[in-house]
């Protein structure tokens, strides 16, 4: 039987095969974060597809940690407990195993969003964001960890299978860890010998061990590379993954970069100009010359730095990671095809597949990998589904759809 699709055990987590639904943003909660129907149907279609694990998209510990994009998931109140307990027994029922990925978005937000300025591991800005930042406090920074913690708490109530800390991709934790934006002098600073401060991602870990116990799952994600002046990649990166061995975590996400060349995450064939013209909060322009400015001026200054797809683009620090941990290793990041899929794990460079966009134009892609293990999602790699997330409308495929 093909290595994917036999179970997979993560601490007291046995998964049925190896393909995980990445964390993948909805946009279908309300103003204040409260998961609608939408959202509780959307994971109960998914928990019928047969994925061995369902990742929720981010959700914010708490409100000064809100993303910028509108529908956003919260998990900072009790009274969504019942509300989440609904959606994990829909999952449940249907055979699936979900986990929240739970998070605070740092400097990576607006002004709109935190309602004033936002709380970093700096005060250091983000040149994409713009928003202004307050350095947290030592003691912020103490309590914010266990604002984490007390999520993780409130998602054991709700009864999801485990919580995944979102440590990657420039947001909080992220922001600690990369000695390019943590310039602090405290408990909380960069390691002088590893090139890391993992000490914030620490305290966050010891913390919701101590409110859910050591038997709920707890995965991280983590970013490996992307751009030279952001990302984790060699020693750093090394250092990271024996930190995470030390402090016994059940699984971990490598994925790459930052939010301040977010499409160098999700990496596309080519890159939707028109929608990002049309939407996207920085550049959007309803004039006609400023949209020439953009697009023949702005974006060839741009492109250099943008990096296309290409198959298994993580892979290779996947790979890396577990020279240094025994901990199970899931990369992420342009698997298309089962081909792709079962050599990975066959030989041993991952033991786990993330995917996200493939779920949003397939859901029932892995019935497909089963039936076809020469299979190749449909997903085209255009990137709408992922610059939309700066609309109003909830996530979903733009396959041929003119928006």
């Amino acid at each position: 039987m093909d290595k994917l699709f036999q179970p997979v055990a993560t601490g007291r987590l046995t998964l049925a095969n190896r393909i995980v639904r990445s964390a993948t943003f909805e946009g279908l909660c309300d103003d204040d974060g409260r998961p609608t129907k939408a959202y509780l149907d959307l994971y109960a279609a998914l928990a019928g597809q047969h994925i061995g694990a369902l990742l929720t998209g981010f959700a914010y510990v708490t409100p000064c940690g809100r993303a910028m994009q509108p529908g956003q998931a919260g998990i900072e109140d009790d009274a969504k407990i019942p509300l989440y307990k609904t959606m994990t027994g829909l999952v449940h029922a249907r055979g699936g195993k979900v986990l929240m990925q739970i998070a605070h978005s740092g400097r990576q937000t607006s002004a709109r969003a935190v309602g004033g300025w936002a709380r970093g591991a700096s005060s250091q800005s983000s040149a994409y964001f713009g928003v202004k930042v307050k350095a947290l406090t030592t003691s912020e920074a103490w309590a914010l960890a266990e604002g984490f913690a007390t999520a993780a708490l409130r998602c054991q109530k709700a009864g999801f299978d485990g919580v995944q800390i979102h440590a990657a991709h420039g947001y909080l934790v992220h922001q600690f860890l990369l000695p390019s934006i943590n310039d602090r002098r405290d408990i909380f600073g960069i390691d002088r010998k590893t090139g890391i401060g993992p000490q914030f991602l620490k305290v966050i870990i010891e913390r919701v061990r101590e409110r859910c116990g050591h038997d709920f799952p707890l995965w991280v994600k983590i970013s490996g590379d992307d751009q030279p002046q952001h990302g984790l990649e060699g020693a750093p990166l090394i250092h990271l993954v024996r930190f995470l061995d030390q402090m016994k975590v059940d699984a971990i996400e490598i994925s790459c970069g930052t939010m301040e060349r977010a499409l160098n995450i999700f990496r596309g064939q080519t890159v939707p100009l028109d929608a990002i013209w049309r939407y996207n909060p920085k550049y959007k322009t309803a004039s006609i010359l400023g949209r020439l400015w953009r697009r023949y001026v702005l974006y060839p200054f741009m492109r250099p730095g943008i990096r296309l797809f290409s198959p298994m683009y993580n892979l290779a620090y996947a790979r890396q990671a577990k020279q240094h941990t025994a901990i199970p290793i899931i990369s992420v990041g342009g698997f298309r095809t089962g081909q792709e899929m079962s050599t990975a794990v066959e030989r041993g460079a991952t033991d786990m597949v993330g995917l996200s966009r493939p779920f949003i134009s397939e859901p029932d892609l892995v019935d497909q990998l089963i039936a076809d293990h020469g299979w190749k999602a449909k997903c085209l790699n255009c990137n709408r589904c992922a610059v939309m997330t700066d609309s109003h409308q909830p996530t979903r495929c733009y396959r041929a759809v003119d928006v």
